[in-house]
């Protein structure tokens, strides 16, 4: 007998579904006419244990304790799902082979594998193991993962990552929170101050940005703009390039600070004759946008609709599950297989009948294109999401899931439209040996942009239409004038730009090196966990609303401002991230990263000994002591299969 054994009840039907009739419907499985059974978890089944389970000391919460490190890492049962599990263990058993039926992704990838290990599974069985990796809940595209059924082996240092990455968060988490609650009852906090190591980072980026933003001293700076003539009349405009010899009057993005500098440059060149140094006349293109990944998505319908990101994540996964409209939504890939160019006239139809919005753009879709979008080498374990080959009444859904279709929709037409095109030009202006650049850029075909409206996409009227002229010309300056302008404090984090932010947390490190490592990984948090982190800070009463802005709660600002600078940072996770992506690849060992996290907790633990939270004394309340706890959707999953 063959096991499907899915993450999700939803998936295990779909799959189900395909495969020969009649079915006997059991009690959590669903048995098929040729004897296979598909079975299902419900999310994870399995939970880390508790620091008791390892030793009934550690109940109460105590320095003395820490750090606390399991010899051997030990899993429990869920209690809310333990008749689940129970059905699925049996099956697991009487099975022959056994079919690893998660997401398509890391999560997904360990959370089958911990079950198989935990049940007992022989190890003739484990490596007999299937992966079939399903993107699309529709019969046709379950079918065709089916038919490409992989070695579940194949998949083991993604599962060892995995497990790597739930042991060192569980360490890290655990240890730093009881550390940092127990430093914070000692100033009169009561309540768990908790500690993550991508949820505290994240809190810093908005605590900084916050303090930033109150320091903030805004201070004058001065441009220059000249006037100027051709020989044949035409006039233009030119903005000043200070030279080198002005940094000294520049800050660190070249702004000029002192007006009597800008004066000079006005009165010496008021009236005065100059030349044409540079001209230059070019046609450029601008390529579609990407297919969506799910913080592109998240960070679009932020600005385009004001919707969270788990607001986002919560609509894509009834798109993907319920209706089977769009691809598997968890995904950090942004390409898309060669092979889908042959469902592309169905998808395009089923975008038609779907939403009304897009309805008019079909005929303008060339199918004869092919964008950068479909390239086999940048696509992983799972693609971009995109619309299915199944249709849809509008009506049958709700506007949120409209919303987010359309997003999800128009993203993937515009891959089939041609790029915009634009006509640029700049003038180099010298005036008394002052360099003025002048440039314009004229939309002259609008291509994919017609999906966009105007203030979304570059089709704008320039401010300015230069003249044609020759390198080596004789231009007169009319005059020139000041235009005075003042600094201005940077805005505050809101659902797009914080998702941004984790997405590019590249910007956020001063360390080259650590900046170097940030670009060459997906930033911090994963797609599946970034939404969660964000409203885990909001539950934690570490942040709130303020209309659109996100805003630093006074409980948050003494955490970040309490502990270590290295924790309220994104360089540590930076580097877990590449090396976790390097055990992935199998280019680093589990054992020497484990080593590495626990021999830097205890000198994290030291300085949190010394944090001082006197300024949260009466504040908070008694809860729960397991709120470090992190939940499956924060990659908490844990596996008792042995690394090597």
């Amino acid at each position: 007998m063959k096991l499907y054994i899915a993450e999700k009840p939803s998936l295990g039907r779909a799959v189900a579904d395909v495969l020969p009739k009649p079915h006997q419907k059991g009690d959590g499985f669903i048995k098929v006419g040729n004897g296979d059974i598909v079975t299902w978890c419900i999310g994870h089944l399995l939970e880390q244990a508790e620091p008791d389970a390892y030793d009934p000391a550690f109940k109460k919460w105590s320095v003395e304790h820490l750090p606390i490190i399991p010899p051997d890492w030990k899993l429990v049962v869920k209690s809310k799902t333990k008749k689940q599990f129970n059905v699925v263990k049996k099956l697991i058993k009487d099975a022959d082979v056994l079919v690893n039926l998660g997401d398509p992704d890391r999560e997904g990838q360990i959370l089958i594998d911990e079950m198989i290990n935990y049940c007992g599974a022989s190890e003739q069985k484990k490596k007999a193991a299937l992966r079939c990796l399903v993107s699309d809940l529709n019969p046709s595209a379950v079918k065709k993962a089916l038919n490409d059924l992989r070695p579940n082996t194949e998949f083991l240092s993604l599962s060892i990552s995995a497990l790597a990455r739930a042991r060192a968060d569980w360490l890290y988490g655990m240890n730093m929170t009881r550390m940092c609650t127990l430093q914070g009852q000692k100033g009169g906090y009561q309540g768990v101050l908790s500690v993550g190591r991508v949820q505290t980072p994240v809190l810093g980026l908005v605590v900084h940005r916050d303090l930033e933003i109150e320091n903030f001293a805004s201070k004058p700076f001065y441009e220059v703009v000249a006037t100027l003539q051709t020989e044949k009349g035409d006039v233009y405009k030119g903005k000043w390039k200070p030279s080198e010899a002005c940094e000294p009057y520049m800050d660190d993005e070249h702004r000029v600070l002192h007006r009597q500098l800008a004066e000079n440059v006005v009165n010496r060149i008021a009236n005065k004759q100059g030349n044409i140094s540079d001209f230059i006349k070019k046609t450029s293109k601008k390529t579609a946008p990407l297919p969506h990944s799910l913080s592109s998505l998240q960070i679009e319908a932020a600005k385009v609709f004001g919707y969270s990101a788990q607001k986002v994540l919560d609509t894509c996964q009834t798109l993907y599950e319920r209706h089977k409209i769009i691809t598997y939504p968890r995904s950090d890939c942004r390409y898309l297989p060669k092979g889908h160019l042959s469902d592309a006239p169905q998808v395009i139809q089923s975008i038609e009948s779907t939403n009304d919005k897009l309805a008019q753009y079909i005929s303008g879709a060339d199918l004869s294109l092919k964008s950068p979008a479909w390239n086999d080498k940048k696509v992983g374990a799972h693609h971009a999401i995109i619309p299915t080959t199944k249709k849809l009444e509008p009506s049958k859904l709700s506007r949120d899931e409209q919303n987010i279709y359309y997003l999800v929709a128009r993203h993937y037409l515009i891959q089939f439209y041609h790029p915009s095109q634009y006509a640029d030009k700049e003038i180099k202006t010298v005036i008394e040996g002052g360099l003025f650049i002048s440039k314009q850029r004229d939309l002259t075909y609008v291509g994919w942009q017609a999906l966009f409206n105007k203030e979304e996409s570059d089709a704008r009227k320039p401010e300015e239409v230069l003249p044609d002229v020759t390198k080596g010309d004789p231009i007169l300056c009319l005059n020139g004038e000041i235009q005075d302008k003042n600094t201005a404090p940077p805005k505050r984090f809101n659902d797009a730009t914080l998702l941004a932010a984790m997405t590019g947390i590249a910007r956020y490190v001063a360390s080259p090196e650590i900046k170097k490592i940030l670009k060459d990984t997906d930033g911090i948090g994963t797609e599946a966990t970034r939404a969660s982190i964000i409203e885990l800070l909001f539950k934690r009463q570490y942040l709130s609303r303020k209309g659109k802005d996100i805003i630093s709660t006074d409980i948050g600002r003494s955490v970040i401002l309490a502990l270590p600078e290295s924790v309220g940072k994104p360089d540590m996770t930076a580097i877990w991230e590449a090396q976790l992506e390097a055990i992935y690849q199998k280019q680093r060992k589990y054992t020497d990263f484990m080593n590495d996290v626990t021999q830097s907790l205890s000198g994290l633990l030291n300085d949190t000994n010394q944090a001082n939270f006197s300024n949260l004394k009466g504040k908070g309340k008694m809860k729960a002591r397991r709120s470090y706890k992190k939940r499956s959707t924060t990659n908490s999953s844990k596996s008792r299969a042995k690394p090597s």
